[in-house]
C-alpha cells in the first residue's frame, strides 16, 4: 500500500494545532518534526558524542517545525483538498494570536512499511510525572516509582506527545488516588484510561465511537496488563450507559465537551473531579462557565502551548 507523506511547515506554537488538523483527515499517522526536539537530543548527547559543532544550534530556526501526515494515495484526491482548506481556516481564525509560520505543503510518496519505519523513530518514552508513556517498539526499564504505560499504536489516538494528553496525565495523578471508578470518555488508544489503572483506579470505563480505537484500547490494555480493570466500550461517549465515577477523563474538543456538559455530569459521583481537555484558549471561559452551571467548581487549570486543561469538582 503507498501513502501520500504531506509534509507541513509551521511554528512550534502553532504544530499541535496543525497536527490536530491532518488527524482529522487520516487514522495512519501523524509525526511532529520540532527544532526543540534536535536541541534536547544534542543536549542529552554531549557526554557520549566525540563532537559537536556548537554552531549548528546557532544556525537552527528555534521557531520552526514541520508535520507530517500520511494519507493513503488512493484517496488524497479527496482529503487533501479538504486539509489545505482548514489549514486556511485555522491560520484565519488565530489570526493576532498564534504565528502559524508559511504553512508551505510538501508532498511525496511513500511505501507503507517506509511510513512506518520513519513514524517511529518520532517517538521516544515520555516522562508524565509518575507515568512513562513508551513505544512497544522501545526497550525501556523506568525509574524507581514510576509506572510504563506501554503504547502499540501507529494511530493518532493517543501517545502522550499531545499537549492536550499529557496535561490530563499530569492532572489526574492528584486526583486518582480517591478515585475507585473512572470514566474516560473519548479513550482513543486508552492512554489516559490505561494510566488511571496503573496509578491505582479499581475500575475503569472507557469508550469510543471508533471502532479503531477500541480495539487499540483494548489491545493497549491487555499489553499493560490492566484489561481486568478495564471495560472498553464502543459507544457514543457515555450514552445509555449507566456508571458513574469519581473522576471522568474528557480529552476531546472544546465544542463537543459544551455539548456534553448536558450529559457528563450525571455520570460524576457527588465530589467527583472531571479533567477537561483539547479546549483552545479562546474557548475556554465558555467551557467553565456551562460547566459551573451545571454545578462544578474549578480546582485548577494548566495551560501548554496553545491548549488549556481544567479540573473541576462537582459540588
Amino acid at each position: 500500500m503507498k501513502f501520500t507523506e504531506l509534509t507541513v511547515s509551521t511554528t512550534s506554537a502553532a504544530q499541535e494545532l496543525v497536527a490536530d488538523v491532518m488527524w482529522n483527515y487520516t487514522n495512519y499517522g501523524v509525526a511532529i518534526s520540532d527544532v526543540k526536539d534536535v536541541v534536547e537530543l544534542i543536549s542529552d548527547r554531549r557526554e557520549t558524542w566525540d563532537y559537536i559543532d556548537d554552531t549548528l544550534l546557532e544556525n537552527l530556526n528555534g521557531n520552526a517545525a514541520l508535520v507530517k501526515a500520511y494519507i493513503p494515495t488512493d484517496v488524497e484526491g479527496e482529503i487533501l483538498p479538504k486539509i489545505y482548506a482548514d489549514l486556511g481556516k485555522l491560520k484565519e481564525n488565530g489570526a493576532g494570536e498564534t504565528d502559524f509560520g508559511s504553512l508551505e505543503t510538501v508532498r511525496r510518496t511513500v511505501d507503507g512499511d517506509d511510513w512506518i519505519e520513519i513514524w517511529k523513530k518520532h517517538f521516544r518514552p515520555i516522562e508524565l510525572g509518575k507515568i512513562v508513556v513508551c513505544p512497544a517498539w522501545i526497550n525501556y526499564e523506568p525509574k524507581e516509582g514510576r509506572k510504563k504505560v506501554i503504547i502499540d499504536s501507529n494511530t493518532a489516538f493517543g501517545t502522550g506527545e499531545h499537549e492536550t494528553t499529557s496535561m490530563v496525565v499530569r492532572l489526574m495523578q492528584k486526583y486518582v488516588g480517591k478515585a475507585e471508578t473512572v470514566l474516560d470518555v473519548g479513550t482513543g488508544s486508552g492512554i489516559l484510561g490505561i494510566s488511571a489503572a496503573l496509578l491505582g483506579a479499581k475500575k475503569v470505563v472507557m469508550t469510543d465511537i471508533d471502532y479503531v480505537a477500541v480495539k487499540s484500547a483494548i489491545h493497549n490494555a491487555e499489553m499493560n496488563g490492566v484489561s481486568d480493570r478495564c471495560e472498553v466500550f464502543l459507544n457514543d461517549l457515555l450514552k445509555e450507559k449507566d456508571v458513574k465515577g469519581d473522576l471522568v477523563l474528557a480529552n476531546i474538543t472544546a465544542d463537543v465537551l459544551i455539548k456534553l456538559a448536558e450529559t457528563i455530569p450525571e455520570h460524576v459521583n457527588a465530589g467527583g473531579t472531571i479533567i477537561l481537555s483539547g479546549i483552545i484558549k479562546k474557548k475556554v471561559d465558555e467551557v467553565i462557565s456551562v460547566y459551573s452551571e451545571k454545578g462544578f467548581t474549578l480546582s485548577e487549570r494548566e495551560n501548554e502551548g496553545e491548549w488549556i486543561a481544567l479540573a473541576m469538582k462537582k459540588v
